[in-house]
């Protein structure tokens, strides 16, 4: 009677240890360049055309934990790219990224935050002189418009200082419900999921939170990854996508999720 008390829990242990030497092997081979690869040009056209509607089947909750248990292992404690000295100054860089590089904007904002860290150095600049600054950015000049307004905003309605609040963030020129996620996370340490092209590529591709738009995309992922992970889930998510979940020429080679990964454009892990 011991003997079948005990064998659940025997099997159960050895299906965990068998799926963590395997998630070892996975990153081993990432390492090696080897995790997967790529199918033909044409495969993955029309593998990421299924992918943009959404149509991959969805990860299980064990396979989204797997997932996140190896980017923390890989990077404990991701950070964003944005250079910034203090909220004010991530929430006006990150408005400024909108379609735009983070090193496109890192290269202006050094000038910018050195001469105008705080809403009221910002609104005495002036916008003829924020335009200046930033002009090397995408949409520069309309951009400089809501620097200046989200500033007087800032003083007229907030203290000057920024709200950690979503609803208020939204109502600041300039700030959208992405940009709002990420001031939230960065600046007031709050789990939120901030959805760019990246996060929402990586999402569908892979079967990780499949969705038809970026809000889908949002609360899916918000619902599937363990809240232990929710802090650094959509830094990890960005990065992937930024550098191996590319979207012109994906580096399966380098994925340390490949085996989980649904997307039709890849072959199985590779041996």
């Amino acid at each position: 009677m011991a003997k079948k008390t005990t064998r659940p829990a025997a099997k159960a242990k050895k299906r965990k240890a068998a799926s963590k030497s395997a998630a070892k092997a996975v990153l081993r081979a990432a390492k090696a360049g080897k995790a997967a690869k790529p199918k033909s040009a044409k495969a993955q056209v029309e593998a990421d055309i299924v992918a943009e509607h959404g149509d991959i089947r969805p990860w299980t909750r064990a396979e989204v934990t797997e997932a996140f248990r190896r980017f923390q292992s890989v990077d404990p404690a991701p950070k964003g790219e944005l250079q910034h000295v203090n909220p004010f100054t991530l929430l006006v860089a990150v408005v400024l990224s909108a379609q735009a590089t983070d090193a496109g904007v890192n290269k202006a904002t050094p000038a910018l935050f050195a001469a105008a860290d705080t809403p009221e150095k910002m609104i005495a600049l002036g916008e003829a002189q924020v335009r200046d600054l930033i002009k090397t950015i995408g949409l520069y000049r309309n951009k400089a418009k809501n620097v200046i307004a989200l500033s007087e905003k800032l003083i007229a309605e907030h203290g000057g200082k920024v709200p950690g609040d979503r609803e208020l963030l939204e109502t600041l020129p300039g700030v959208g419900r992405k940009t709002a996620n990420v001031v939230l996370n960065m600046a007031f340490g709050q789990p939120t999921m901030a959805v760019d092209t990246h996060v929402f590529r990586v999402s569908n591709r892979t079967g990780l939170a499949p969705g038809k738009n970026v809000l889908e995309v949002e609360l899916k992922l918000v619902e599937v990854i363990p809240a232990e992970f929710m802090m650094h889930a959509h830094h990890w998510l960005i990065l992937h996508g930024r550098y191996v979940c590319l979207a012109r020429k994906p580096l399966c080679e380098k994925c340390i999720i490949a085996d989980l990964c649904r997307w039709p454009g890849k072959t199985v892990l590779a041996a």
